[in-house]
């Protein structure tokens, strides 16, 4: 067995993503391996895409508290955000490991994840800390999710 690994950045954010890709060693590995690192390179294009292209993304998984909570948040300030609910996409298994990987050091959860202007703002702590310090409003105006 061998393990690959593969780095890249998810546009506007300085965190690395760390894609590991473990092939059995035979005839067929590097056909095993290009699978595996296509299905990624298709999930991160399709996260990638969706981030680029909408002013709010939130990533969740339905039943979560704290999705719930931020996605209130965001419909009470006025934002229609684009939600991917993860436990009901054919991909969310592999979007959510990529989210793993974005969110870090390990002490914040992966989801809810909040993408806003294309860059990758935080989960739950991070959205309500903003919201705290009055500085959400300005950040969904810039992204064009506000027109007050």
């Amino acid at each position: 067995m061998r393990k690959y690994q593969t780095r890249q950045n998810l546009p506007g954010s300085d965190t690395p993503l760390t894609h590991y890709n473990i092939v059995k060693e035979s005839s067929s590995s590097s056909s095993m391996r290009m699978v595996g690192e296509s299905r990624m390179e298709s999930v991160y294009e399709r996260v990638r895409l969706l981030v680029s292209g909408n002013a709010v993304v939130v990533f969740t998984i339905s039943g979560c508290c704290m999705c719930h909570v931020v996605k209130q948040l965001l419909f009470g300030l006025g934002v229609g955000p684009t939600i991917v609910e993860l436990d009901r996409d054919v991909a969310g298994k592999e979007i959510h490991a990529l989210l793993f990987q974005l969110a870090g050091d390990g002490q914040q959860q992966p989801v809810p994840a909040v993408f806003v202007g294309g860059k990758f703002l935080g989960g739950i702590e991070t959205v309500m800390a903003c919201h705290i310090n009055g500085t959400l409003v300005p950040l969904l105006k810039q992204a064009g999710a506000l027109w007050l």
